[in-house]
């Protein structure tokens, strides 16, 4: 009888253990329009999340470079432990699920009570001894309290999942992004440094000019005071490209190899082009970028939380059983008739807690509301990167046209100033004015060809690309 009893009530306990007091999930409404400003057109192309990092930056240099931020990049690395740690405490909530099995052995050994000392009869020390196999307060799920906290911890861990996704997203656009500033910045420096020469030949026509009786002193030292502007400005742009490369560097968890930034003849245009990606609609969003999906994790979390707090209300059933033996004398354990069994069900029902347990289910409600409220903020975010990405591709191209002009005029409007300059008919503040302009306008071109070249990295990123991997052959 007594060995039908066990199994009978673990049949009864698995039958019962099917009430979960979880909220049905439902997916908020995406709180954003159903397509993006101005409805811009679709490029022919395949998705940004479905579109491998290799088949985007093709440049073999930045390719390179972003290979090796993905091997050492300590905040990658710490989200692939996160992952690990949140998978292991899954497996710790999910195995309060089933009965943890263990072999326990105990001996005691103690002396009679004060009351007993002047009794003859009793014994001056008596001994127990017992082995017993089987589980201890394992607790019957019966309201799903076990489980709700094994679907959180679940949820939790996809979450982490998806946020080493979207980590591996942020750093690929940052190494691209870093080594465009590079580059430009190479490019900046050259054009810093012919206009350091230019200006060095101006000085030396202005001295000439002035030691001839041809000019004053004035046109002189205008154009040794533009020389020195010129250096001042040199020196700001090398120290602005040694700290983009140890930013660069950072990113990389290892040194940058000098051969993946050293500047082409073209500068930003030596660069392999980039492609360009369509847009899709906002819906898109929800299943293309990681950090939507961590946030809707996050979400269903929170909600299962709440089915944990439920479950509080309600009465813990916990099983106590196992078998062995037992003797009074160590050498007896294992003698015929020693058997020994225990079945020791509990129940506790809650009763008066003081308001814990409705706050605690007050408060599983607020973190839901709280999940609610990011994981719209996360497509609220994720629509204006989306949509600041399309107004600049929409705009950069005309605007670096336009700046790249206006260089050009810039530089046939300097060569014309000095050759006015040099046959004495302009004035020395006319070349000057010519060479600050040419010099502005030549920044000016370089750095919003770098806007437009970053513009499409954020594009790529904020439609969800660069954790797609092509499989290497």
């Amino acid at each position: 009888m007594t060995k039908k009893l066990i199994p009978t009530a673990l049949a009864a306990a698995m039958l019962l253990a099917g009430c979960s007091l979880i909220p049905t999930y439902e997916r908020p409404a995406a709180p954003v329009p159903t397509t993006f400003p101005g409805d811009p057109a679709q490029p022919a192309g395949q998705a940004a999340a479905s579109l491998p990092w290799q088949d985007f930056f093709t440049d073999p240099r930045l390719a390179g470079l972003i290979r090796t931020a993905l091997a050492n990049n300590r905040d990658l690395r710490v989200s692939v432990l996160n992952i690990e740690q949140a998978r292991a405490q899954f497996q710790v909530e999910r195995s309060a699920l089933f009965p943890a099995l263990g072999l326990t052995g105990s001996g005691s050994r103690s002396s009679p009570n004060s009351l007993q000392a002047f009794d003859s009869s009793a014994g001056s020390v008596a001994s127990q001894y017992s082995v017993n196999f089987g589980f201890t307060a394992w607790e019957l799920d019966f309201f799903g309290r076990i489980r709700a906290l094994k679907d959180q911890a679940l949820a939790q861990y996809l979450a982490t999942e998806e946020a080493r996704k979207a980590a591996q997203i942020s750093l690929i656009a940052s190494v691209a992004t870093g080594w465009l500033t590079v580059m430009a910045d190479n490019e900046l420096l050259e054009i810093t440094r012919q206009t350091l020469g230019t200006q060095e030949e101006s000085l030396r026509l202005a001295k000439l000019r002035f030691d001839n009786g041809v000019s004053s002193e004035l046109d002189f030292q205008a154009a040794n005071s533009a020389l020195e502007t010129a250096r001042a400005a040199y020196a700001q742009q090398q120290r602005a490209r040694m700290q983009d490369e140890n930013a660069l560097a950072l990113l990389l968890g290892a040194p940058v190899p000098a051969d993946a930034v050293a500047s082409g003849p073209k500068g930003l245009d030596s660069i392999q082009p980039i492609p360009d990606v369509p847009a899709g609609l906002p819906s898109d969003l929800l299943a293309e970028r990681p950090d939507i999906r961590q946030a809707e994790q996050q979400l269903i979390a929170a909600n299962a939380n709440i089915g944990a707090a439920r479950a509080n209300f309600f009465p813990r059933v916990s099983l106590t059983s196992g078998i062995g033996t037992a003797s009074t004398e160590f050498s007896g354990l294992f003698d015929r008739g020693s058997k020994a069994w225990s079945f020791a069900p509990t129940v506790t029902l809650p009763i008066f807690d003081a308001g814990r347990n409705i706050a605690g289910l007050n408060s599983a409600k607020a973190g839901r509301d709280i999940a609610v409220a990011q994981y719209e903020k996360s497509i609220q975010t994720a629509f204006r990167e989306v949509a600041d990405a399309l107004a600049g591709r929409a705009t950069l191209g005309e605007q670096v046209r336009a700046q790249r002009a206006q260089a050009d005029a810039e530089g046939v409007r300097f060569k014309l100033s000095d050759l006015r300059y040099r046959n004495g008919i302009a004035s020395a503040l006319d070349l000057l004015d010519a060479q600050r302009s040419l010099f502005t306008a030549q920044q000016l071109a370089v750095n919003v060809r770098l806007l437009q070249l970053q513009n499409q990295v954020t594009l790529y990123r904020t439609l969800g690309g660069g954790w797609a991997t092509r499989e290497q052959g």
